[in-house]
Protein backbone atom coordinates (compact mmCIF):
# COMPACT_ATOMS: atom_id res chain seq x y z
CA UNK A 1 0.00 0.00 0.00
CA UNK A 2 1.24 3.47 -0.84
CA UNK A 3 1.55 6.67 1.58
CA UNK A 4 -1.16 8.35 0.89
CA UNK A 5 0.32 11.63 3.18
CA UNK A 6 2.41 12.20 -0.15
CA UNK A 7 -0.62 12.80 -2.43
CA UNK A 8 -2.28 16.31 -1.74
CA UNK A 9 -5.09 17.25 -3.63
CA UNK A 10 -3.26 19.85 -5.28
CA UNK A 11 -1.18 17.73 -7.82
CA UNK A 12 2.27 17.51 -6.16
CA UNK A 13 3.65 15.08 -4.94
CA UNK A 14 4.79 14.87 -1.53
CA UNK A 15 7.58 12.46 -1.74
CA UNK A 16 9.84 15.22 -3.51
CA UNK A 17 9.42 17.91 -1.61
CA UNK A 18 12.73 19.45 0.39
CA UNK A 19 10.24 20.10 3.45
CA UNK A 20 9.08 16.49 4.14
CA UNK A 21 9.99 14.89 6.93
CA UNK A 22 11.66 18.17 8.50
CA UNK A 23 8.98 21.32 8.20
CA UNK A 24 5.76 19.28 6.92
CA UNK A 25 4.73 15.46 7.47
CA UNK A 26 2.65 15.39 4.28
CA UNK A 27 -0.36 17.35 3.25
CA UNK A 28 -2.52 14.06 3.86
CA UNK A 29 -1.33 13.78 7.17
CA UNK A 30 -1.38 17.45 8.45
CA UNK A 31 -4.92 17.67 6.85
CA UNK A 32 -3.99 20.77 4.80
CA UNK A 33 -1.88 22.51 7.13
CA UNK A 34 1.74 22.50 6.26
CA UNK A 35 3.86 24.83 7.46
CA UNK A 36 3.29 27.41 5.00
CA UNK A 37 -0.43 27.57 5.59
CA UNK A 38 0.28 29.84 8.71
CA UNK A 39 0.17 32.98 6.37
CA UNK A 40 -2.99 31.50 4.40
CA UNK A 41 -6.68 32.73 6.12
CA UNK A 42 -8.31 29.80 8.41
CA UNK A 43 -4.98 28.25 8.50
CA UNK A 44 -5.33 25.65 6.38
CA UNK A 45 -4.76 25.27 2.10
CA UNK A 46 -7.73 26.58 0.60
CA UNK A 47 -7.59 23.76 -2.18
CA UNK A 48 -7.58 20.97 0.34
CA UNK A 49 -10.08 23.61 2.45
CA UNK A 50 -12.31 23.41 -1.26
CA UNK A 51 -11.82 19.86 -1.70
CA UNK A 52 -11.56 17.77 0.75
CA UNK A 53 -13.66 19.88 3.90
CA UNK A 54 -16.13 20.92 1.49
CA UNK A 55 -16.43 18.63 -1.32
CA UNK A 56 -15.72 15.63 0.24
CA UNK A 57 -13.62 15.08 -2.71
CA UNK A 58 -9.83 12.79 -2.95
CA UNK A 59 -8.15 15.40 -4.95
CA UNK A 60 -9.02 18.70 -7.08
CA UNK A 61 -8.83 16.40 -10.47
CA UNK A 62 -12.16 14.68 -9.38
CA UNK A 63 -14.41 18.27 -9.24
CA UNK A 64 -16.46 19.04 -11.68
CA UNK A 65 -15.23 22.34 -11.38
CA UNK A 66 -11.36 21.48 -12.06
CA UNK A 67 -9.30 23.82 -12.60
CA UNK A 68 -11.38 26.33 -10.93
CA UNK A 69 -10.29 29.88 -9.88
CA UNK A 70 -9.06 28.75 -6.37
CA UNK A 71 -6.61 26.22 -8.02
CA UNK A 72 -5.43 28.43 -10.83
CA UNK A 73 -4.30 31.63 -8.95
CA UNK A 74 -3.02 29.45 -5.63
CA UNK A 75 1.27 30.10 -5.98
CA UNK A 76 4.16 30.49 -3.37
CA UNK A 77 5.01 33.86 -3.60
CA UNK A 78 8.48 33.51 -4.54
CA UNK A 79 7.18 31.75 -7.92
CA UNK A 80 8.33 33.61 -11.02
CA UNK A 81 5.63 33.96 -13.64
CA UNK A 82 7.07 30.92 -15.78
CA UNK A 83 8.25 28.90 -12.66
CA UNK A 84 4.24 29.27 -11.70
CA UNK A 85 3.20 28.36 -15.03
CA UNK A 86 5.26 24.94 -15.40
CA UNK A 87 3.91 24.05 -11.70
CA UNK A 88 -0.06 25.10 -12.75
CA UNK A 89 0.69 22.70 -16.36
CA UNK A 90 2.13 20.06 -14.38
CA UNK A 91 -0.46 19.33 -11.70
CA UNK A 92 -3.09 19.61 -13.76
CA UNK A 93 -1.49 17.23 -15.60
CA UNK A 94 -0.76 14.84 -12.30
CA UNK A 95 -4.62 15.42 -11.59
CA UNK A 96 -5.93 14.28 -14.89
CA UNK A 97 -3.14 11.20 -15.02
CA UNK A 98 -4.48 10.85 -11.19
CA UNK A 99 -8.20 10.86 -11.49
CA UNK A 100 -7.51 8.61 -14.74
CA UNK A 101 -5.71 5.67 -13.18
CA UNK A 102 -6.37 6.15 -9.18
CA UNK A 103 -3.76 7.28 -6.58
CA UNK A 104 -2.44 4.11 -5.57
CA UNK A 105 -0.83 3.74 -9.03
CA UNK A 106 -0.37 7.42 -9.30
CA UNK A 107 2.02 7.09 -6.09
CA UNK A 108 3.62 4.01 -7.55
CA UNK A 109 4.04 5.99 -10.48
CA UNK A 110 5.61 9.01 -8.98
CA UNK A 111 7.85 6.88 -6.64
CA UNK A 112 9.76 5.21 -9.40
CA UNK A 113 11.17 8.69 -10.60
Amino acid sequence: MSDLRLAPVCGIYCGHCPHLGSRCQGCGQVKGKPFWTVQMPGGICPLYDCCRRRRDLEHCGLCAEFPCKTFLELRAPSQSDAEFQKSLEERQDALRRRAEIGTEAWLAEKATR
